[in-house]
């Protein structure tokens, strides 16, 4: 035996992300049906018509009644796989979208009891709408066919007619999970891509492809078959293979890992995927040429520089403001930009710069330099304060204490020389006295 389910699934897909709490006892969901209508025309080329209409997800037994009649319902009843253990968080904030499915020309009949070759198949889409998580369910319908299908032509030119207010009963037969709808990663990393899938039956056949979808072209990453047992590539861990965790680690993430990886698993007449889009984003190292303070003397030039290093992808905005001492802003200033240098490791660096030459009305100024970029929640923000001073009044403030100086020195020389002479004179006088 391949897989075991029923403790197996409750371990593995029924853990709540960040510890949060599964919606194991929703008993219905609000879902948009995206119907379609297959012909052939004239020219005899296949026509899709797309209906949209709001539909049910309805959980409980057979011959249950539907919670919502005017409306159509699917009503899921118990399986091995029961797509309410893997949904997560607030039921607010789950997407729901249920379409067709067709299993093309492959004929192979679902391996559990009560399958036809007649059964009709849907998809049920739940994504949460802050990217926690996404799955996709294999919804069974076993329709009553009193004509057996035509087994030449495609089963989406035999699908009936599905109206508002009626109700279809089915089963969970296949889900897929990941708990990586997207992925957002810096440079030098090794993110994993989650993707999980199960089934509700022990199954002895399975295979598992990974895929990078680049500009228009596919590259093959990994593939295993569980028929064979041939494994190329590498990035999944085998072992948890039998568990249903398909989960792709990347190694040192770079520039050139962008893009679109693809997750699936066939299991005949089933083939599940999810779409994992990977986006490399570094935030830049910004400084400027400057301290916190900028002293300038009036009739000096300064260029001011804002550089942006080492960011990813190429798009910056960098802005120079100021700000008077009372914080009324300005416009922001005309700056210009160098040219952008792209480094070895693919990130990028530009700088921003500006001659200033104050006035005496600009001291106390608060220049800012701005820089937003694709990997900040917000900008990032760098400043100077600028004092100017006036070198005439300088001068004029600096000859004026040399004077003092000056003349205080003066003063401190001649004072001992002018008491002694005048004590000279008082000796003489009374000598000349007592002569």
């Amino acid at each position: 035996m391949f897989w075991t389910f029923d403790g197996l699934l409750l371990a593995l897909l029924c853990l709540g992300v960040n510890g949060s709490q599964s919606l194991y006892d929703l008993q219905w969901l609000s879902c948009r049906f995206v119907d379609e209508k297959v012909h052939i025309n004239k020219e005899d080329h296949i026509e899709t018509e797309y209906i949209t209409r709001a539909a049910v997800l309805q959980f409980g037994k057979v011959g249950d009644r539907s919670s919502h009649p005017t409306i159509t319902t699917f009503l899921v009843t118990a399986s091995k796989v029961d797509m309410r253990r893997y949904l997560e968080g607030a039921e607010d904030k789950l997407q729901c979208e249920i379409h067709r499915y067709s299993t093309g020309r492959i004929k192979t009949r679902w391996p559990t009891a009560g399958a036809q070759d007649h059964d009709v198949w849907f998809t049920s889409t739940i994504r949460h709408s802050e990217g926690l998580f996404v799955t996709k369910t294999f919804l069974r319908h076993t329709t009553v066919a009193p004509v057996a299908p035509d087994e030449e032509q495609m089963d989406f030119l035999q699908w009936e007619t599905i109206n508002d207010g009626d109700l279809l009963t089915m089963s969970a037969a296949m889900v897929f999970l990941s708990k990586t709808p997207s992925v957002d990663v810096g440079l030098f990393k090794e993110p994993d891509l989650d993707c999980r899938f199960a089934v509700d039956h022990a199954l002895p056949h399975a295979t598992v492809e990974w895929k990078l979808q680049q500009h228009g072209r596919r590259t093959d990453l990994f593939s295993y078959s569980s028929r064979t047992g041939k494994t190329e590539g590498n990035g999944v861990a085998l072992k948890a293979i039998a568990a249903g965790n398909v989960s792709y680690k990347l190694r040192s993430t770079s520039t050139h890992s962008e893009g679109t990886y693809i997750c699936s698993v066939m299991v005949p007449p089933l083939n599940g995927s999810h779409d994992i889009p990977l986006r490399i984003s570094e935030q830049p190292h910004v400084s400027i040429n400057v301290g916190s303070t900028l002293s300038m003397k009036l009739g000096e030039v300064q260029m001011l520089k804002c550089d942006a290093e080492r960011y990813y992808p190429l798009d910056v905005d960098i802005k120079w403001y100021r700000e008077t001492p009372d914080g009324s802003p300005t416009p922001p200033l005309k700056v210009r930009h160098s040219s952008h240098e792209r480094h070895r490791d693919g990130t990028h660096s530009v700088s921003a710069f500006f001659y200033l030459k104050p006035s005496m009305e600009e001291s106390g100024y608060k220049y800012t330099c701005s820089v937003s970029h694709k990997s900040l929640l917000s900008p990032i923000y760098k400043s100077f304060t600028l004092r100017v001073t006036d070198p005439d009044s300088t001068l004029w403030y600096i000859a004026k204490i040399g004077f003092i100086i000056s003349m205080v020195v003066i003063i401190c020389y001649m004072r001992p020389q002018y008491l002694g002479t005048k004590s000279g004179k008082k000796v003489r006088m009374k000598v000349g006295i007592e002569e």
